[in-house]
C-alpha cells in the first residue's frame, strides 16, 4: 500500500489500511488513521493528525508553515483533521500560527481542487467548499455549509451553520446560520432549500424565518433588533441565530442584508 518511492519518516505513525502513492512525503510528527489515502505528490509535515478514512488528493500540502510574516519557525504548532473526509487535488491546509495552536477540520467534508485552508482556522462537519476558495487565517465555518467555488473570506470572521454562498463572492464580516450569501459582504435571504434537505420541520423553519425577518426586515437597527429579541420568546434555533448575531457585533461584525432579483444568486 506503500509505493516505492514514497519517502515516509521512521517516527511517522500509520494505521492499518493507510496507502500512500508515488513521491509522497510524510513528516516524523505525523499521525494517520485507518484507512486514509494518499495520493501521489503529497506532502505532509509538521505535527499534523489525521483520522481514519480520508482521501488526501494528488498535490496536496498539509501542515505546511503559515503564511504570516511573523511566524517564528520554532513555534511548535498543528492541524488537526477527523475522520471521512475528502480532500481533493492541490489543497494546502496550514498549521497555527502560535504555539500550541491548531488549524482543525471535522468529519465528513469535502474540500474541492485548490481549496485553501489557511493558519488556525476551524471547519466543522459535512461542509462543502468548492474550487479555489480561499480562507484566510483564523476563519471558522461551521457544520453542513456550502461555499461556492472561487469565494474569499477576511482572517477573523466566521461562517454559520447551514450558510450557502454563491461562487466569485468575498466576505469581511460575519454571515448569520442559515442564511444565502453573494457578492461582496451581502445576506440576500434564507437557505430555505438547505434547511429543507436537513430536515428542518415547517415549525423550525418558521422560527428561522421569524428571527431573520427581525434582524433584517423590521426596519430596526442591528442593536435595536438584538434588543427586541430580548423580548420575545425563542426555542433553540432562534436563541443559535441571534447568540451568533450577538458574538458578531463584538468582532468583526455582520453582513447586511441586500435585495436583489433571485436569478442574480441562483447556483
Amino acid at each position: 500500500m506503500i509505493h516505492p518511492t514514497a519517502v515516509i519518516a521512521p517516527e511517522a505513525k500509520l494505521g492499518g489500511g493507510v496507502s500512500v502513492g508515488p513521491h509522497s512525503v510524510i513528516g516524523e510528527n505525523v499521525t494517520i488513521g485507518d484507512g486514509t489515502t494518499i495520493g501521489a505528490n503529497v506532502v505532509i509535515e509538521g505535527e499534523v493528525t489525521i483520522g481514519s478514512g480520508n482521501r488526501i488528493g494528488h498535490g496536496s500540502v498539509i501542515g505546511g508553515e503559515p503564511q504570516d510574516i511573523g511566524f517564528q519557525r520554532s513555534t511548535r504548532s498543528r492541524v488537526e483533521i477527523g475522520d471521512g473526509n475528502n480532500i481533493r487535488e492541490h489543497c494546502t491546509i496550514h498549521r497555527g500560527t502560535v504555539q500550541d495552536s491548531a488549524t482543525t477540520i471535522g468529519h465528513e467534508n469535502f474540500l474541492m481542487v485548490g481549496v485553501h485552508i489557511g493558519h488556525n482556522c476551524a471547519v466543522a462537519n459535512k461542509t462543502i467548499i468548492a474550487n479555489n476558495v480561499l480562507l484566510a487565517g483564523n476563519v471558522s465555518i461551521a457544520d453542513q455549509t456550502f461555499i461556492g467555488g472561487g469565494s474569499v473570506f477576511h482572517q477573523n470572521m466566521r461562517v454559520g451553520r447551514l450558510v450557502m454562498v454563491q461562487g466569485s463572492s468575498g466576505f469581511g464580516k460575519d454571515l448569520p446560520p442559515f442564511t444565502l450569501a453573494a457578492k461582496r459582504n451581502a445576506v440576500f435571504g434564507l437557505n430555505v432549500i438547505g434547511l429543507r434537505r436537513a430536515g428542518f420541520s415547517m415549525e423550525q423553519r418558521d422560527e428561522i424565518k421569524r428571527a431573520f425577518k427581525l434582524l433584517y426586515l423590521s426596519g430596526h437597527n442591528t442593536r435595536d433588533a438584538m434588543k427586541e429579541a430580548a423580548n420575545q420568546p425563542w426555542s433553540a434555533l432562534g436563541q443559535e441565530f441571534f447568540e451568533f448575531v450577538r458574538v458578531a457585533l463584538t468582532m468583526r461584525g455582520l453582513c447586511p442584508y441586500r435585495r436583489e432579483p433571485k436569478e442574480e444568486i441562483a447556483g
